[in-house]
């Protein structure tokens, strides 16, 4: 089986728009859509809702990866690099949280410069930071192939291999002067940023550049193209949508690196940052849902109320798993059984919660859109 790079025509890509031509007008439109009420907003909602999407979009895009990441430490790192004060900061002791938060902003407040060597380095340094047995910084050295596999020792399937390592510098040069090339307004610009982002993914996951991190940096980029395609960084995670189905992710991926006429997995890319887009979508609404919720309920909450319905709002439009009992209750707002227990009734006769179940089993849903 030989891989894409193998090929005479490596790394002349053809295709047809197929979805991503026609998934584009509708693309462009929910892009403008989402950065007017994004302007909309108060600052404090704004800085919000960016936030939540960073958020989403670090821990989503290590979860691919196998790694899972704390969320409050997450958030946390991204608030600490964005200077924003929090009244009890948490004390992060995951290095790789802290490095990812960095990578997440960079991402977003240096979209339109160009993409270069020193900048692709310095990501790595970022997302591997606190990992002390990768090298940093620096493309790949080792001599051994560099494959992605599955199955049982002896039985393994080897489902791509990346171009050796003495080949790396040369295709990154080569990568990294075509993604500038093709930048809006440059010699060789792809006009339709769903196919200039999906070709920057599938390109750069094909040279495998670094020991690790891939995936992670290939996404980022991913997203970099995007953003320089709309003239402003947007709010969109692709990584939960990938997450979602990785089996999908991976299988199109596959088919892709197996030649260099890649319309399957333009189309699976475009349908890709369709679904991030109706997910930001979702995510913006439900923003706006709380800011009616907390204006319709301020007067009449208390703070320990308060407490808990911004701990349930904090997963986002998902919701709180298993809601909420007397039990998490009490563990969040560390009040007594019996003011748990007047809490939750005033809740549910504001028709704030919704009884489940009942007896000892009974948990409460949160109603924000009532």
């Amino acid at each position: 089986m030989s891989f894409n790079w193998e090929q005479s025509d490596w790394p002349k890509f053809t295709y047809k728009e197929g979805k991503s031509g026609k998934l584009l007008p509708d693309f462009l439109m929910k892009s403008g859509q989402l950065s007017g009420v994004l302007t909309g907003l108060s600052e404090g909602n704004q800085t919000e809702l960016l936030l939540e999407m960073m958020v989403v979009e670090a821990i989503k895009t290590s979860e691919i990866e196998g790694e899972f990441l704390s969320r409050p430490d997450v958030m946390s790192s991204i608030k600490k690099n964005l200077g924003i004060h929090e009244e009890q900061p948490l004390l992060v002791k995951d290095q790789r949280a802290k490095g990812i938060a960095k990578l997440m902003i960079k991402v977003r407040s240096e979209f339109a410069q160009d993409l270069t060597q020193e900048m692709l380095f310095e990501w790595h340094e970022l997302l591997m930071e606190g990992n002390r047995y990768v090298g940093t910084g620096q493309w790949r050295v080792d001599s051994s192939p560099m494959q992605v596999v599955s199955g049982a020792i002896g039985k393994e399937i080897v489902h791509f291999e990346a171009p050796p390592s003495k080949q790396v510098p040369s295709e990154m040069n080569a990568f990294i002067l075509w993604f500038n090339e093709t930048a809006p307004g440059n010699t060789k610009e792809i006009n339709n940023p769903l196919i200039r982002s999906a070709i920057t993914h599938l390109y750069f996951e094909s040279i495998h550049p670094f020991e690790d991190g891939n995936g992670r940096i290939g996404r980022a980029l991913a997203e970099k193209a995007l953003h320089q395609g709309l003239g402003h960084a947007t709010l969109i995670s692709l990584s939960s949508t990938i997450e979602a189905n990785k089996n999908e992710y991976y299988n199109a991926l596959k088919n892709g690196q197996s030649a260099n006429e890649i319309s399957g997995w333009l189309d699976y890319f475009a349908y890709t940052v369709h679904h991030a887009q109706l997910s930001a979508e979702e995510l913006i609404n439900f923003t706006l849902q709380k800011v009616k919720f907390f204006d319709r309920y301020k007067e009449v909450l208390n703070e320990r109320q308060v407490k808990v319905i911004n701990r349930m709002l904090a997963e986002g439009p998902t919701g709180f798993e298993g809601g909420m009992t007397a039990k998490k209750y009490i563990a969040i707002t560390k009040a007594s059984k019996a003011t748990a227990t007047r809490d939750l009734q005033a809740l549910v006769e504001l028709g704030v919660f919704l009884p489940q179940g009942g007896g000892r089993s009974v948990s409460y849903e949160l109603v924000i859109n009532g």
